[in-house]
């Protein structure tokens, strides 16, 4: 490839290397997930909700980095399962609020070893290692977010 290209070359772009991580550690978390009738992406969800209880749609995409064409179908299939209910906002029918239900509360117990095995012996990182990519990623996630909010970086 010719010099003036280089730049287009996979080699040199940051970029895939998160991308193919992030697609290998998702699908790492599937032999786990699977089991329980979940997708990675409705796990973080549930585990959202089971820090917070309840959250809106949009305080979920906030927190999640996620839109709400991925949330609500997601969000759905969660409802079928009995793990949450959805239901307009009182105050604001443009708002649904999600809140967890006793089934997903239980979901609790049955995930809770998962981070567990997840960290231990799969990643090739030390300790420390892994502390400064989580600090850098979360990095690149802030700005993002300061600069969706109209914020200067």
């Amino acid at each position: 490839m010719a010099q003036e290209y280089e730049q287009l070359m996979l080699k040199n772009q940051l970029c895939f290397p998160l991308y193919a991580c992030g697609r290998k550690i998702v699908g790492s978390y599937t032999p786990y997930l699977k089991p329980l009738g979940l997708t990675y992406t409705q796990y973080i969800v549930m585990m959202v909700l089971w820090e917070n209880e309840r959250a809106n749609v949009g305080q979920l995409g906030e927190i999640l980095h996620l839109d709400a064409g991925t949330l609500t179908p997601l969000l759905k299939r969660l409802e079928k399962a009995g793990y949450v209910t959805r239901e307009r906002s009182k105050e604001d029918e443009r708002i649904t609020i999600i809140s967890i239900t006793p089934a997903g509360d239980a979901l609790k117990e049955e995930c809770k070893d998962i981070p567990i095995r997840m960290s231990s012996g799969k990643s090739p990182l030390t300790e420390k290692e892994a502390m400064e990519l989580y600090r850098l990623l979360y990095k690149f996630l802030d700005n993002d977010q300061e600069t969706e909010n109209g914020r200067k970086v």
